[in-house]
């Protein structure tokens, strides 16, 4: 096993805990994955939920704990590495960045899509820069732009894959082209080969991690043995003890069943992977749920034409309100059979490096 180096930054494990919002990978999880090692990630999606003033002030809400998480989170691992995962679909996406920065985030993990002007936004810190990728076409795209536009490459390359959860950077169609994993293997090595050409470039080594389905020791030396650098793991982290989201939320986890996690369409448009429950049914009948007043979280969105608001659903998902949330996880998440602890997870995955 060999440390991820990003620069003059090193974890000594090479495992990335993805960020996972709202409000289930804070300073807590961050924190303690870093204490491990890794790299602990805190999802700035909507940071400030539990803030006094998120209803009225959402963004200053959100840029308050956005310090307030990094904070806890370097306090349980003075040492460690501590980053941000920041969706490029939110409103307000540079002032967030700049928050992340300014806090002292070692590292930005981007994605929700093509974080294309992120050099821009950071300027001369030296934060570490991490754009998420699905495919060799979007790697494609990421690394041409930041090369012409601003003559550097990304610190880190996260290549995340179908069987992630969440929001997930492919269209249904091509979901079900890449649901083989020798399909999505094949499409790893293409996008591998494209950071080989601007690894020649530049001279200089750009480390990748791939993401998705992330859940055994297996599936981590697979990933190694295909050519990546790191794995991001995310799903495995949300039954911990350590994990920021409400007790209910992980049970629903060691509950699910495989046939129970399912694509659905984000009000949005975008697929995602969640688990089936009672809001997803009353969504599929046709329901229209009634929203919170609009808290202005991504762009796409128009209040007027949503099924459901899923500020509200996410909100409900880190409160332990299950039946009323959306509950999204990986494809994997109906393996979860117990909570455990961050380090339990973090040695378990490591053990066939």
């Amino acid at each position: 096993m060999k440390p991820l180096k990003m620069g003059n930054i090193e974890a000594k494990v090479p495992v990335i805990q993805g960020g996972m919002g709202i409000g289930i990978s804070l300073g807590g999880l961050a924190g303690a994955v870093a204490l491990e090692g890794g790299i602990g990630i805190i999802s700035a999606a909507q940071i400030g939920y539990r803030e006094p003033d998120f209803d009225t002030d959402t963004k200053a809400a959100n840029l308050r704990a956005i310090k307030k998480e990094y904070e806890k989170a370097r306090n349980i691992a003075p040492e460690g590495v501590i980053g941000f995962n920041l969706m490029v679909a939110m409103r307000h996406y540079e002032d967030y960045v700049r928050a992340a920065v300014e806090a002292g985030a070692d590292l930005i993990v981007s994605g929700a899509g093509l974080p294309t002007d992120l050099p821009g936004i950071v300027g001369d810190a030296q934060v570490k820069l991490a754009p998420i990728v699905s495919t060799e076409k979007s790697a494609k795209v990421i690394l041409k732009y930041w090369d012409k536009k601003y003559k550097r490459i990304p610190d880190l390359l996260v290549i995340e894959g179908p069987l992630a959860g969440g929001h997930l950077g492919f269209a249904r169609e091509k979901l079900e082209k890449f649901e083989e994993p020798a399909a999505y293997a094949g499409e790893v090595k293409r996008i591998l080969a494209v950071v080989r050409d601007y690894e020649k470039l530049y001279g200089k080594k750009i480390p990748t991690a791939l993401g998705g389905g992330i859940d055994t020791p297996e599936a981590v030396r697979d990933a190694f043995s295909l050519g990546a650098d790191a794995v991001q793991a995310a799903t495995r982290f949300v039954t911990t003890e350590e994990c920021d989201a409400d007790i209910r939320y992980k049970e629903s986890y060691i509950k699910a069943r495989k046939e129970d996690i399912i694509i659905v369409k984000s009000p949005v448009g975008m697929p995602g992977r969640a688990i089936n429950n009672e809001m997803i049914r009353r969504v599929a009948a046709g329901e229209k749920i009634p929203h919170s007043p609009c808290h202005r979280c991504l762009h796409q969105c128009n209040p007027a034409q949503i099924p459901y608001c899923i500020t509200d659903a996410l909100i409900h998902a880190a409160k332990g309100e299950v039946e009323d949330a959306l509950l999204f996880c990986g494809a994997n998440a109906y393996k979860a059979d117990k909570i455990e602890t961050v380090k339990e997870v973090i040695d378990d995955l490591k053990k066939l490096l």
